[in-house]
């Protein structure tokens, strides 16, 4: 991994970041989701079911990617506050999404102690789906406290708190076009999400 400074217009502290993961790598790890998804949901209309806010960028990627009928929503669903999971999970939405029969594609920025996503995987599943799968830009095993199966990964990352293309640390860092590991993690541990 080299060391690059984030594009300094983008930042509003003095934080020193490592490029984690290049445009590049990011966009081939897309257009290689995007196939398989579109492989594996031939003549179907999956819902695609962003988790706000973390997978907004990498969702918008993905589904221009994608070759096949589909749709798209969000929930929101979070377990941290700043760098600390709190350990309890919140799932909120606009309006609520029916997936009652529907093949429903989850789509994560990160899967990191597993909690967060795994209350939503069993509250979705009791809208009893005609299939629910998981898809995840990125996976940190290391942390995982509740186990978790993705059927889509676009990388497994080691134990660094990370940010940029939609992940965060308090809403900071977001915009980032690449992904980047703070070289002084902040206090507490963990990503953004959970």
């Amino acid at each position: 991994m080299r060391t690059r400074q984030a594009p300094e217009l983008l930042l509003d502290t003095s934080r020193s970041m490592s490029l984690h993961l290049s445009r590049e790598k990011i966009r081939d790890a897309v257009s290689r989701l995007a196939a398989e998804i579109s492989r594996d949901y031939v003549g179907k209309r999956p819902l695609l079911l962003g988790v706000l806010k973390g997978s907004f960028i990498f969702l918008a990627d993905l589904v221009r990617e994608m070759d096949i009928p589909l749709r798209v929503d969000f929930i929101r669903a979070q377990s941290y506050k700043g760098s600390t999971t709190t350990g309890e999970v919140v799932l909120s939405m606009g309006d609520v999404v029916d997936v009652r029969g529907q093949d429903v594609l989850v789509v994560e920025d990160i899967v990191d102690t597993g909690t967060t996503i795994s209350c939503l995987m069993d509250y979705l599943r009791n809208g009893e789906p005609a299939s629910l799968k998981l898809c995840s830009l990125l996976d940190k095993p290391s942390r995982r406290e509740t186990p978790v199966d993705i059927d889509y990964l676009g990388f497994t990352i080691p134990d660094r708190f990370i940010v940029g293309y939609g992940t965060d640390l308090d809403q900071d860092w977001r915009n980032l076009p690449e992904i980047f590991s703070l070289d002084n993690e902040p206090d507490g541990e963990g990503a953004s999400d959970g």
